[in-house]
This record gives C-alpha cells, structure tokens and sequence, in this order.
C-alpha cells in the first residue's frame, strides 16, 4: 500500500514522504489514527505544502542544531504536579507538559512531537528526557518534577 505521511512516525519517515507499508499496517493503524493518506495522483499538491512547512520547521543546519542541543541541556527545567504524600503523581505528565515546561524555562520552542520518554512519568524527582533537535542530533534534558 503507498501512503503519504503527514506526521512523522518512526523508523518510517517524515510528513510528505511518500512510503510503502503493508496493507494492514496502513489500513489499521497509520490511515485511522491521522498519521498518513492514501497516495493518489493528485496529492502531489498536499506533498508539496507539508515538505514546505516542514521546511520551516527544520532546523536550519547541524551546527544550529548543536546550538540548540547545548541551550537544551544547559537549561534546568522544574515542572510542577499534584502528587500524593508518597510522591506519586495523580495522573502522569506528558509531552506537551514538558514542551510548555522547556519553555518557561528560558529554552526554545520544541515541538511536543519531537520529545521522547522512556517511562511515563508518574513520581516526583529528575526524570531524563530526550529532545530530537535534528536527525543526527539528540538532546537530554533533566526534568525535575516537584510537587504543585
């Protein structure tokens, strides 16, 4: 099955490739939650627009993108959560908790698709989370989660 991507998935592609996938996989999983469309010739047009504002985007080259890598992890990022008396969260926080966390922070705007966890964070404490700034260029950044 051909596809467009419109959100970037991994190990996959980014928005406005143009992939190859198994029926199943395309059909069940990526057409039904938004992530791609089926190819047709005429979403050339549609290919076009999200390599564009993809474009614009990306960050401009790899030596932006260490300079960006380095602002990240220099910055010390607290996001406060209700939690109970043991230091679990009520609740768990997600990415675009901590996007809005790196920003009120001093740090760049980062797209919440673009953060990754390990775990989901339920407890208080320093959690380590990875920020994809570029392709080749991987971002830690320490968040330390405190009670609210």
């Amino acid at each position: 099955m051909k596809l467009i991507l419109t959100h970037e998935v991994d190990s996959l592609g980014a928005p406005g490739d143009i992939v190859e996938v198994k029926d199943g996989y395309g059909r069940n999983f990526l057409v039904p939650r938004g992530f791609a469309v089926r190819w047709t010739k005429g979403a050339a047009k549609q290919i076009d627009f999200l390599k564009r504002s993809r474009e614009v985007r990306e960050v401009r080259d790899l030596g932006h993108a260490e300079q960006i890598r380095s602002q990240l992890e220099g910055l010390t990022v607290q996001l406060p959560a209700r939690a109970g008396n043991t230091g679990r969260l009520f609740g768990a926080v997600t990415v675009a908790d901590i996007a809005a966390a790196i920003s009120r922070a001093g740090g760049p705007e980062v797209d919440r698709r673009r953060i990754q966890v390990g775990q989901p964070i339920k407890s208080l404490g320093t959690h380590p989370v990875m920020v994809r700034v570029h392709d080749e260029v991987v971002a830690t950044v320490p968040v330390e989660v405190v009670p609210a």
